[in-house]
C-alpha cells in the first residue's frame, strides 16, 4: 500500500491541438504507452457523492487499485497492488479484495459489498518532464467516445498553476473546464442510459 498527494492541472484538447503538441515535443509512437482504467462505484454513486473515485489500473501486466479522495489542494491517492486473479475477479464479478482501500471506503460509511464494476477507459499516454513537473498527453477511448487531454502534475500548486497557464498561452490553447476521466466516463455513461 502506498499513498501520495496528486496535484495536477488539466485541460481538454482538440485532436489538432493534441497532435500539434505531440509534434512540437517530437513524441514518437514508442513513447506512447497504453493503460486501461476499470471504474467502480455503488449503483447510487456513493463514492462520487463523497468526491472520491475507485479504479483498477492495468498497465502492462501489473494491476493496481487506487482510491482517490479530496485532500487540500489535490487528491490523496491510496494504492494497493493486486494480483491478476484479484483484478480479474473484481472486473468480472465486482468482488473487490480486502485491504487498506476497503477500510478507507468503510470509513465513508459505504459498504464495500455494494460496489460494482461500471466499465473501462483506455488511454494512450505520453509523459515528458517540463519545468519541475510532468506534462502528460492523453488520448482516451471509452463508451464509444474518444477525447484528448493535457495534464500537468506538480508538487507545488501555485507555481504549477502559473506554469500551466503560461504553457497554454504559449501554445494558443484556450483554458477549458476539464473534468477528470472518471467524471467524464460517468457523464457519458449516464447519457447512454
Amino acid at each position: 500500500m502506498s499513498q501520495n498527494l496528486e496535484i495536477e492541472f488539466k485541460n481538454m484538447l482538440t485532436k489538432d491541438e493534441y497532435q500539434m503538441l505531440i509534434d512540437y515535443f517530437h513524441i514518437g509512437d514508442e513513447q506512447i504507452i497504453s493503460q486501461e482504467n476499470h471504474y467502480f462505484d455503488t449503483p447510487s454513486f456513493h463514492l462520487k457523492e463523497n468526491s472520491s473515485a475507485l479504479r483498477i489500473r492495468q498497465k502492462g501486466g501489473k494491476f493496481e487499485m487506487t482510491l482517490k479522495q479530496p485532500y487540500q489542494d489535490g487528491l490523496l491517492e491510496t494504492n494497493q497492488n493486486l494480483s491478476q486473479e484479484e483484478a480479474t475477479l473484481a472486473i468480472h464479478t465486482g468482488k473487490l479484495p480486502d485491504g487498506t482501500i476497503k477500510e478507507l471506503v468503510s470509513k465513508m460509511k459505504i459498504f464495500f459489498s455494494e460496489i460494482e464494476y461500471f466499465g473501462s477507459l483506455v488511454t494512450k499516454r505520453a509523459e515528458i518532464k517540463y519545468r519541475d513537473g510532468l506534462l502528460v498527453f492523453d488520448h482516451s477511448y471509452y463508451l464509444n467516445k474518444e477525447d484528448f487531454e493535457l495534464e500537468y502534475e506538480v508538487e507545488n500548486y501555485h507555481q504549477g498553476e502559473q506554469i500551466f497557464i503560461e504553457f497554454l498561452e504559449q501554445h494558443n490553447i484556450p483554458q477549458r473546464k476539464t473534468d477528470n476521466k472518471i467524471k467524464r466516463f460517468y457523464l457519458q455513461k449516464l447519457k447512454e442510459k
